[in-house]
């Protein structure tokens, strides 16, 4: 009889990234419920029942119906329709915001990595000093510079995240500069660009990826708070920050004003978060 061994099982490690990730039922809940609100968001001119600008003086605060299912606000528009469209804004804000601060944060943090010395120091010192203000402070003062806009607000939470990723850049550069590979790199002299972009960068995205997707789910929530105060989305435009704002007048009288945005907010929160904590786990496996 032979005594041969049978082939051993591949191990999830052994799996593309893609398919450990499918295995994540948090990334599947994550994932599913981003794609929805997306969905919601590109095709809400489809879907919505309503024109979310539109007042019917006839239907001021009217409870949730049929005709209206999330009910009417105080100018008599409807909520589901304004939610739809406020899903533009949300998602629009969180992920151009975070683009801004991955593609303005990640090269300063390279640089100041790779090369240190007085480079490293005043990148790294502007970084902290920005980091000194909390997060949602400085995106309100600004915001409040800037003018009230979405395309202003996204820029104010870029900003105020793009430190975020200075730091964590400038970390995994120290890292991978000093492996072998990277070391022999430098030994053969091939260009700093070519180190920095072919042997340095493939290698600190997977915790960036990370990163930026748990941002996402912050500069949504920032938006909603710049909204609240008048510093995004001006009206009459649909936004979930907006519409907290224009439902905590009506909190006992309308009170389905203010729980869809705020239950949507939540949920994309949520669902970004759940999202990043699988990336997490696919990406940066611990042993």
């Amino acid at each position: 009889m032979s005594g041969g061994l049978a082939a051993p099982s591949a191990s999830g490690r052994d799996l593309p990234a893609w398919r450990r990730l499918l295995k994540e039922r948090a990334a599947l809940a994550g994932g599913g419920i981003v794609l929805a609100f997306i969905l919601v968001a590109a095709l809400a001119p489809v879907l919505a029942p309503w024109d979310p600008v539109a007042s019917d003086w006839s239907a001021i605060r009217e409870a949730p119906s049929f005709l209206h299912p999330f009910g009417t606000d105080d100018l008599g528009r409807d909520v589901l329709s304004r939610c739809m469209f406020g899903a533009r804004s949300s998602l629009l804000a969180g992920l151009l915001s975070v683009a801004v601060a991955v593609f303005a944060g990640t090269p300063l943090g390279m640089l100041a990595g790779y090369f240190g010395g007085v480079l490293d120091v005043v990148i790294s010192r502007c970084a902290d000093a920005l980091l000194a203000c909390p997060f949602l402070v400085l995106a309100i003062a600004l915001a409040a510079f800037l003018g009230p806009s979405l395309e202003n607000a996204m820029i104010a939470i870029g900003i105020s995240a793009a430190p975020l990723f200075i730091r964590l850049a400038r970390g995994q550069t120290l890292a991978v500069r000093a492996e072998e590979y990277v070391v022999a790199a430098v030994s053969l002299g091939l260009p700093h660009r070519t180190i920095l972009h072919s042997y340095i960068l493939p290698n600190i995205l997977p915790p960036l990826v990370v990163q930026a997707t748990l941002t996402i789910a912050t500069a949504v929530l920032a938006e909603a708070s710049l909204a609240f105060l008048g510093l995004g989305q001006p009206p009459p435009e649909a936004s979930w920050g907006s519409m907290l704002d224009s439902a905590r007048q009506f909190l006992s009288e309308a009170p389905w004003m203010a729980v869809w945005p705020g239950l949507a907010i939540i949920t994309v929160v949520i669902a970004f978060n759940l999202l990043g904590d699988a990336l997490n786990d696919v990406l940066n496996p611990q042993d």
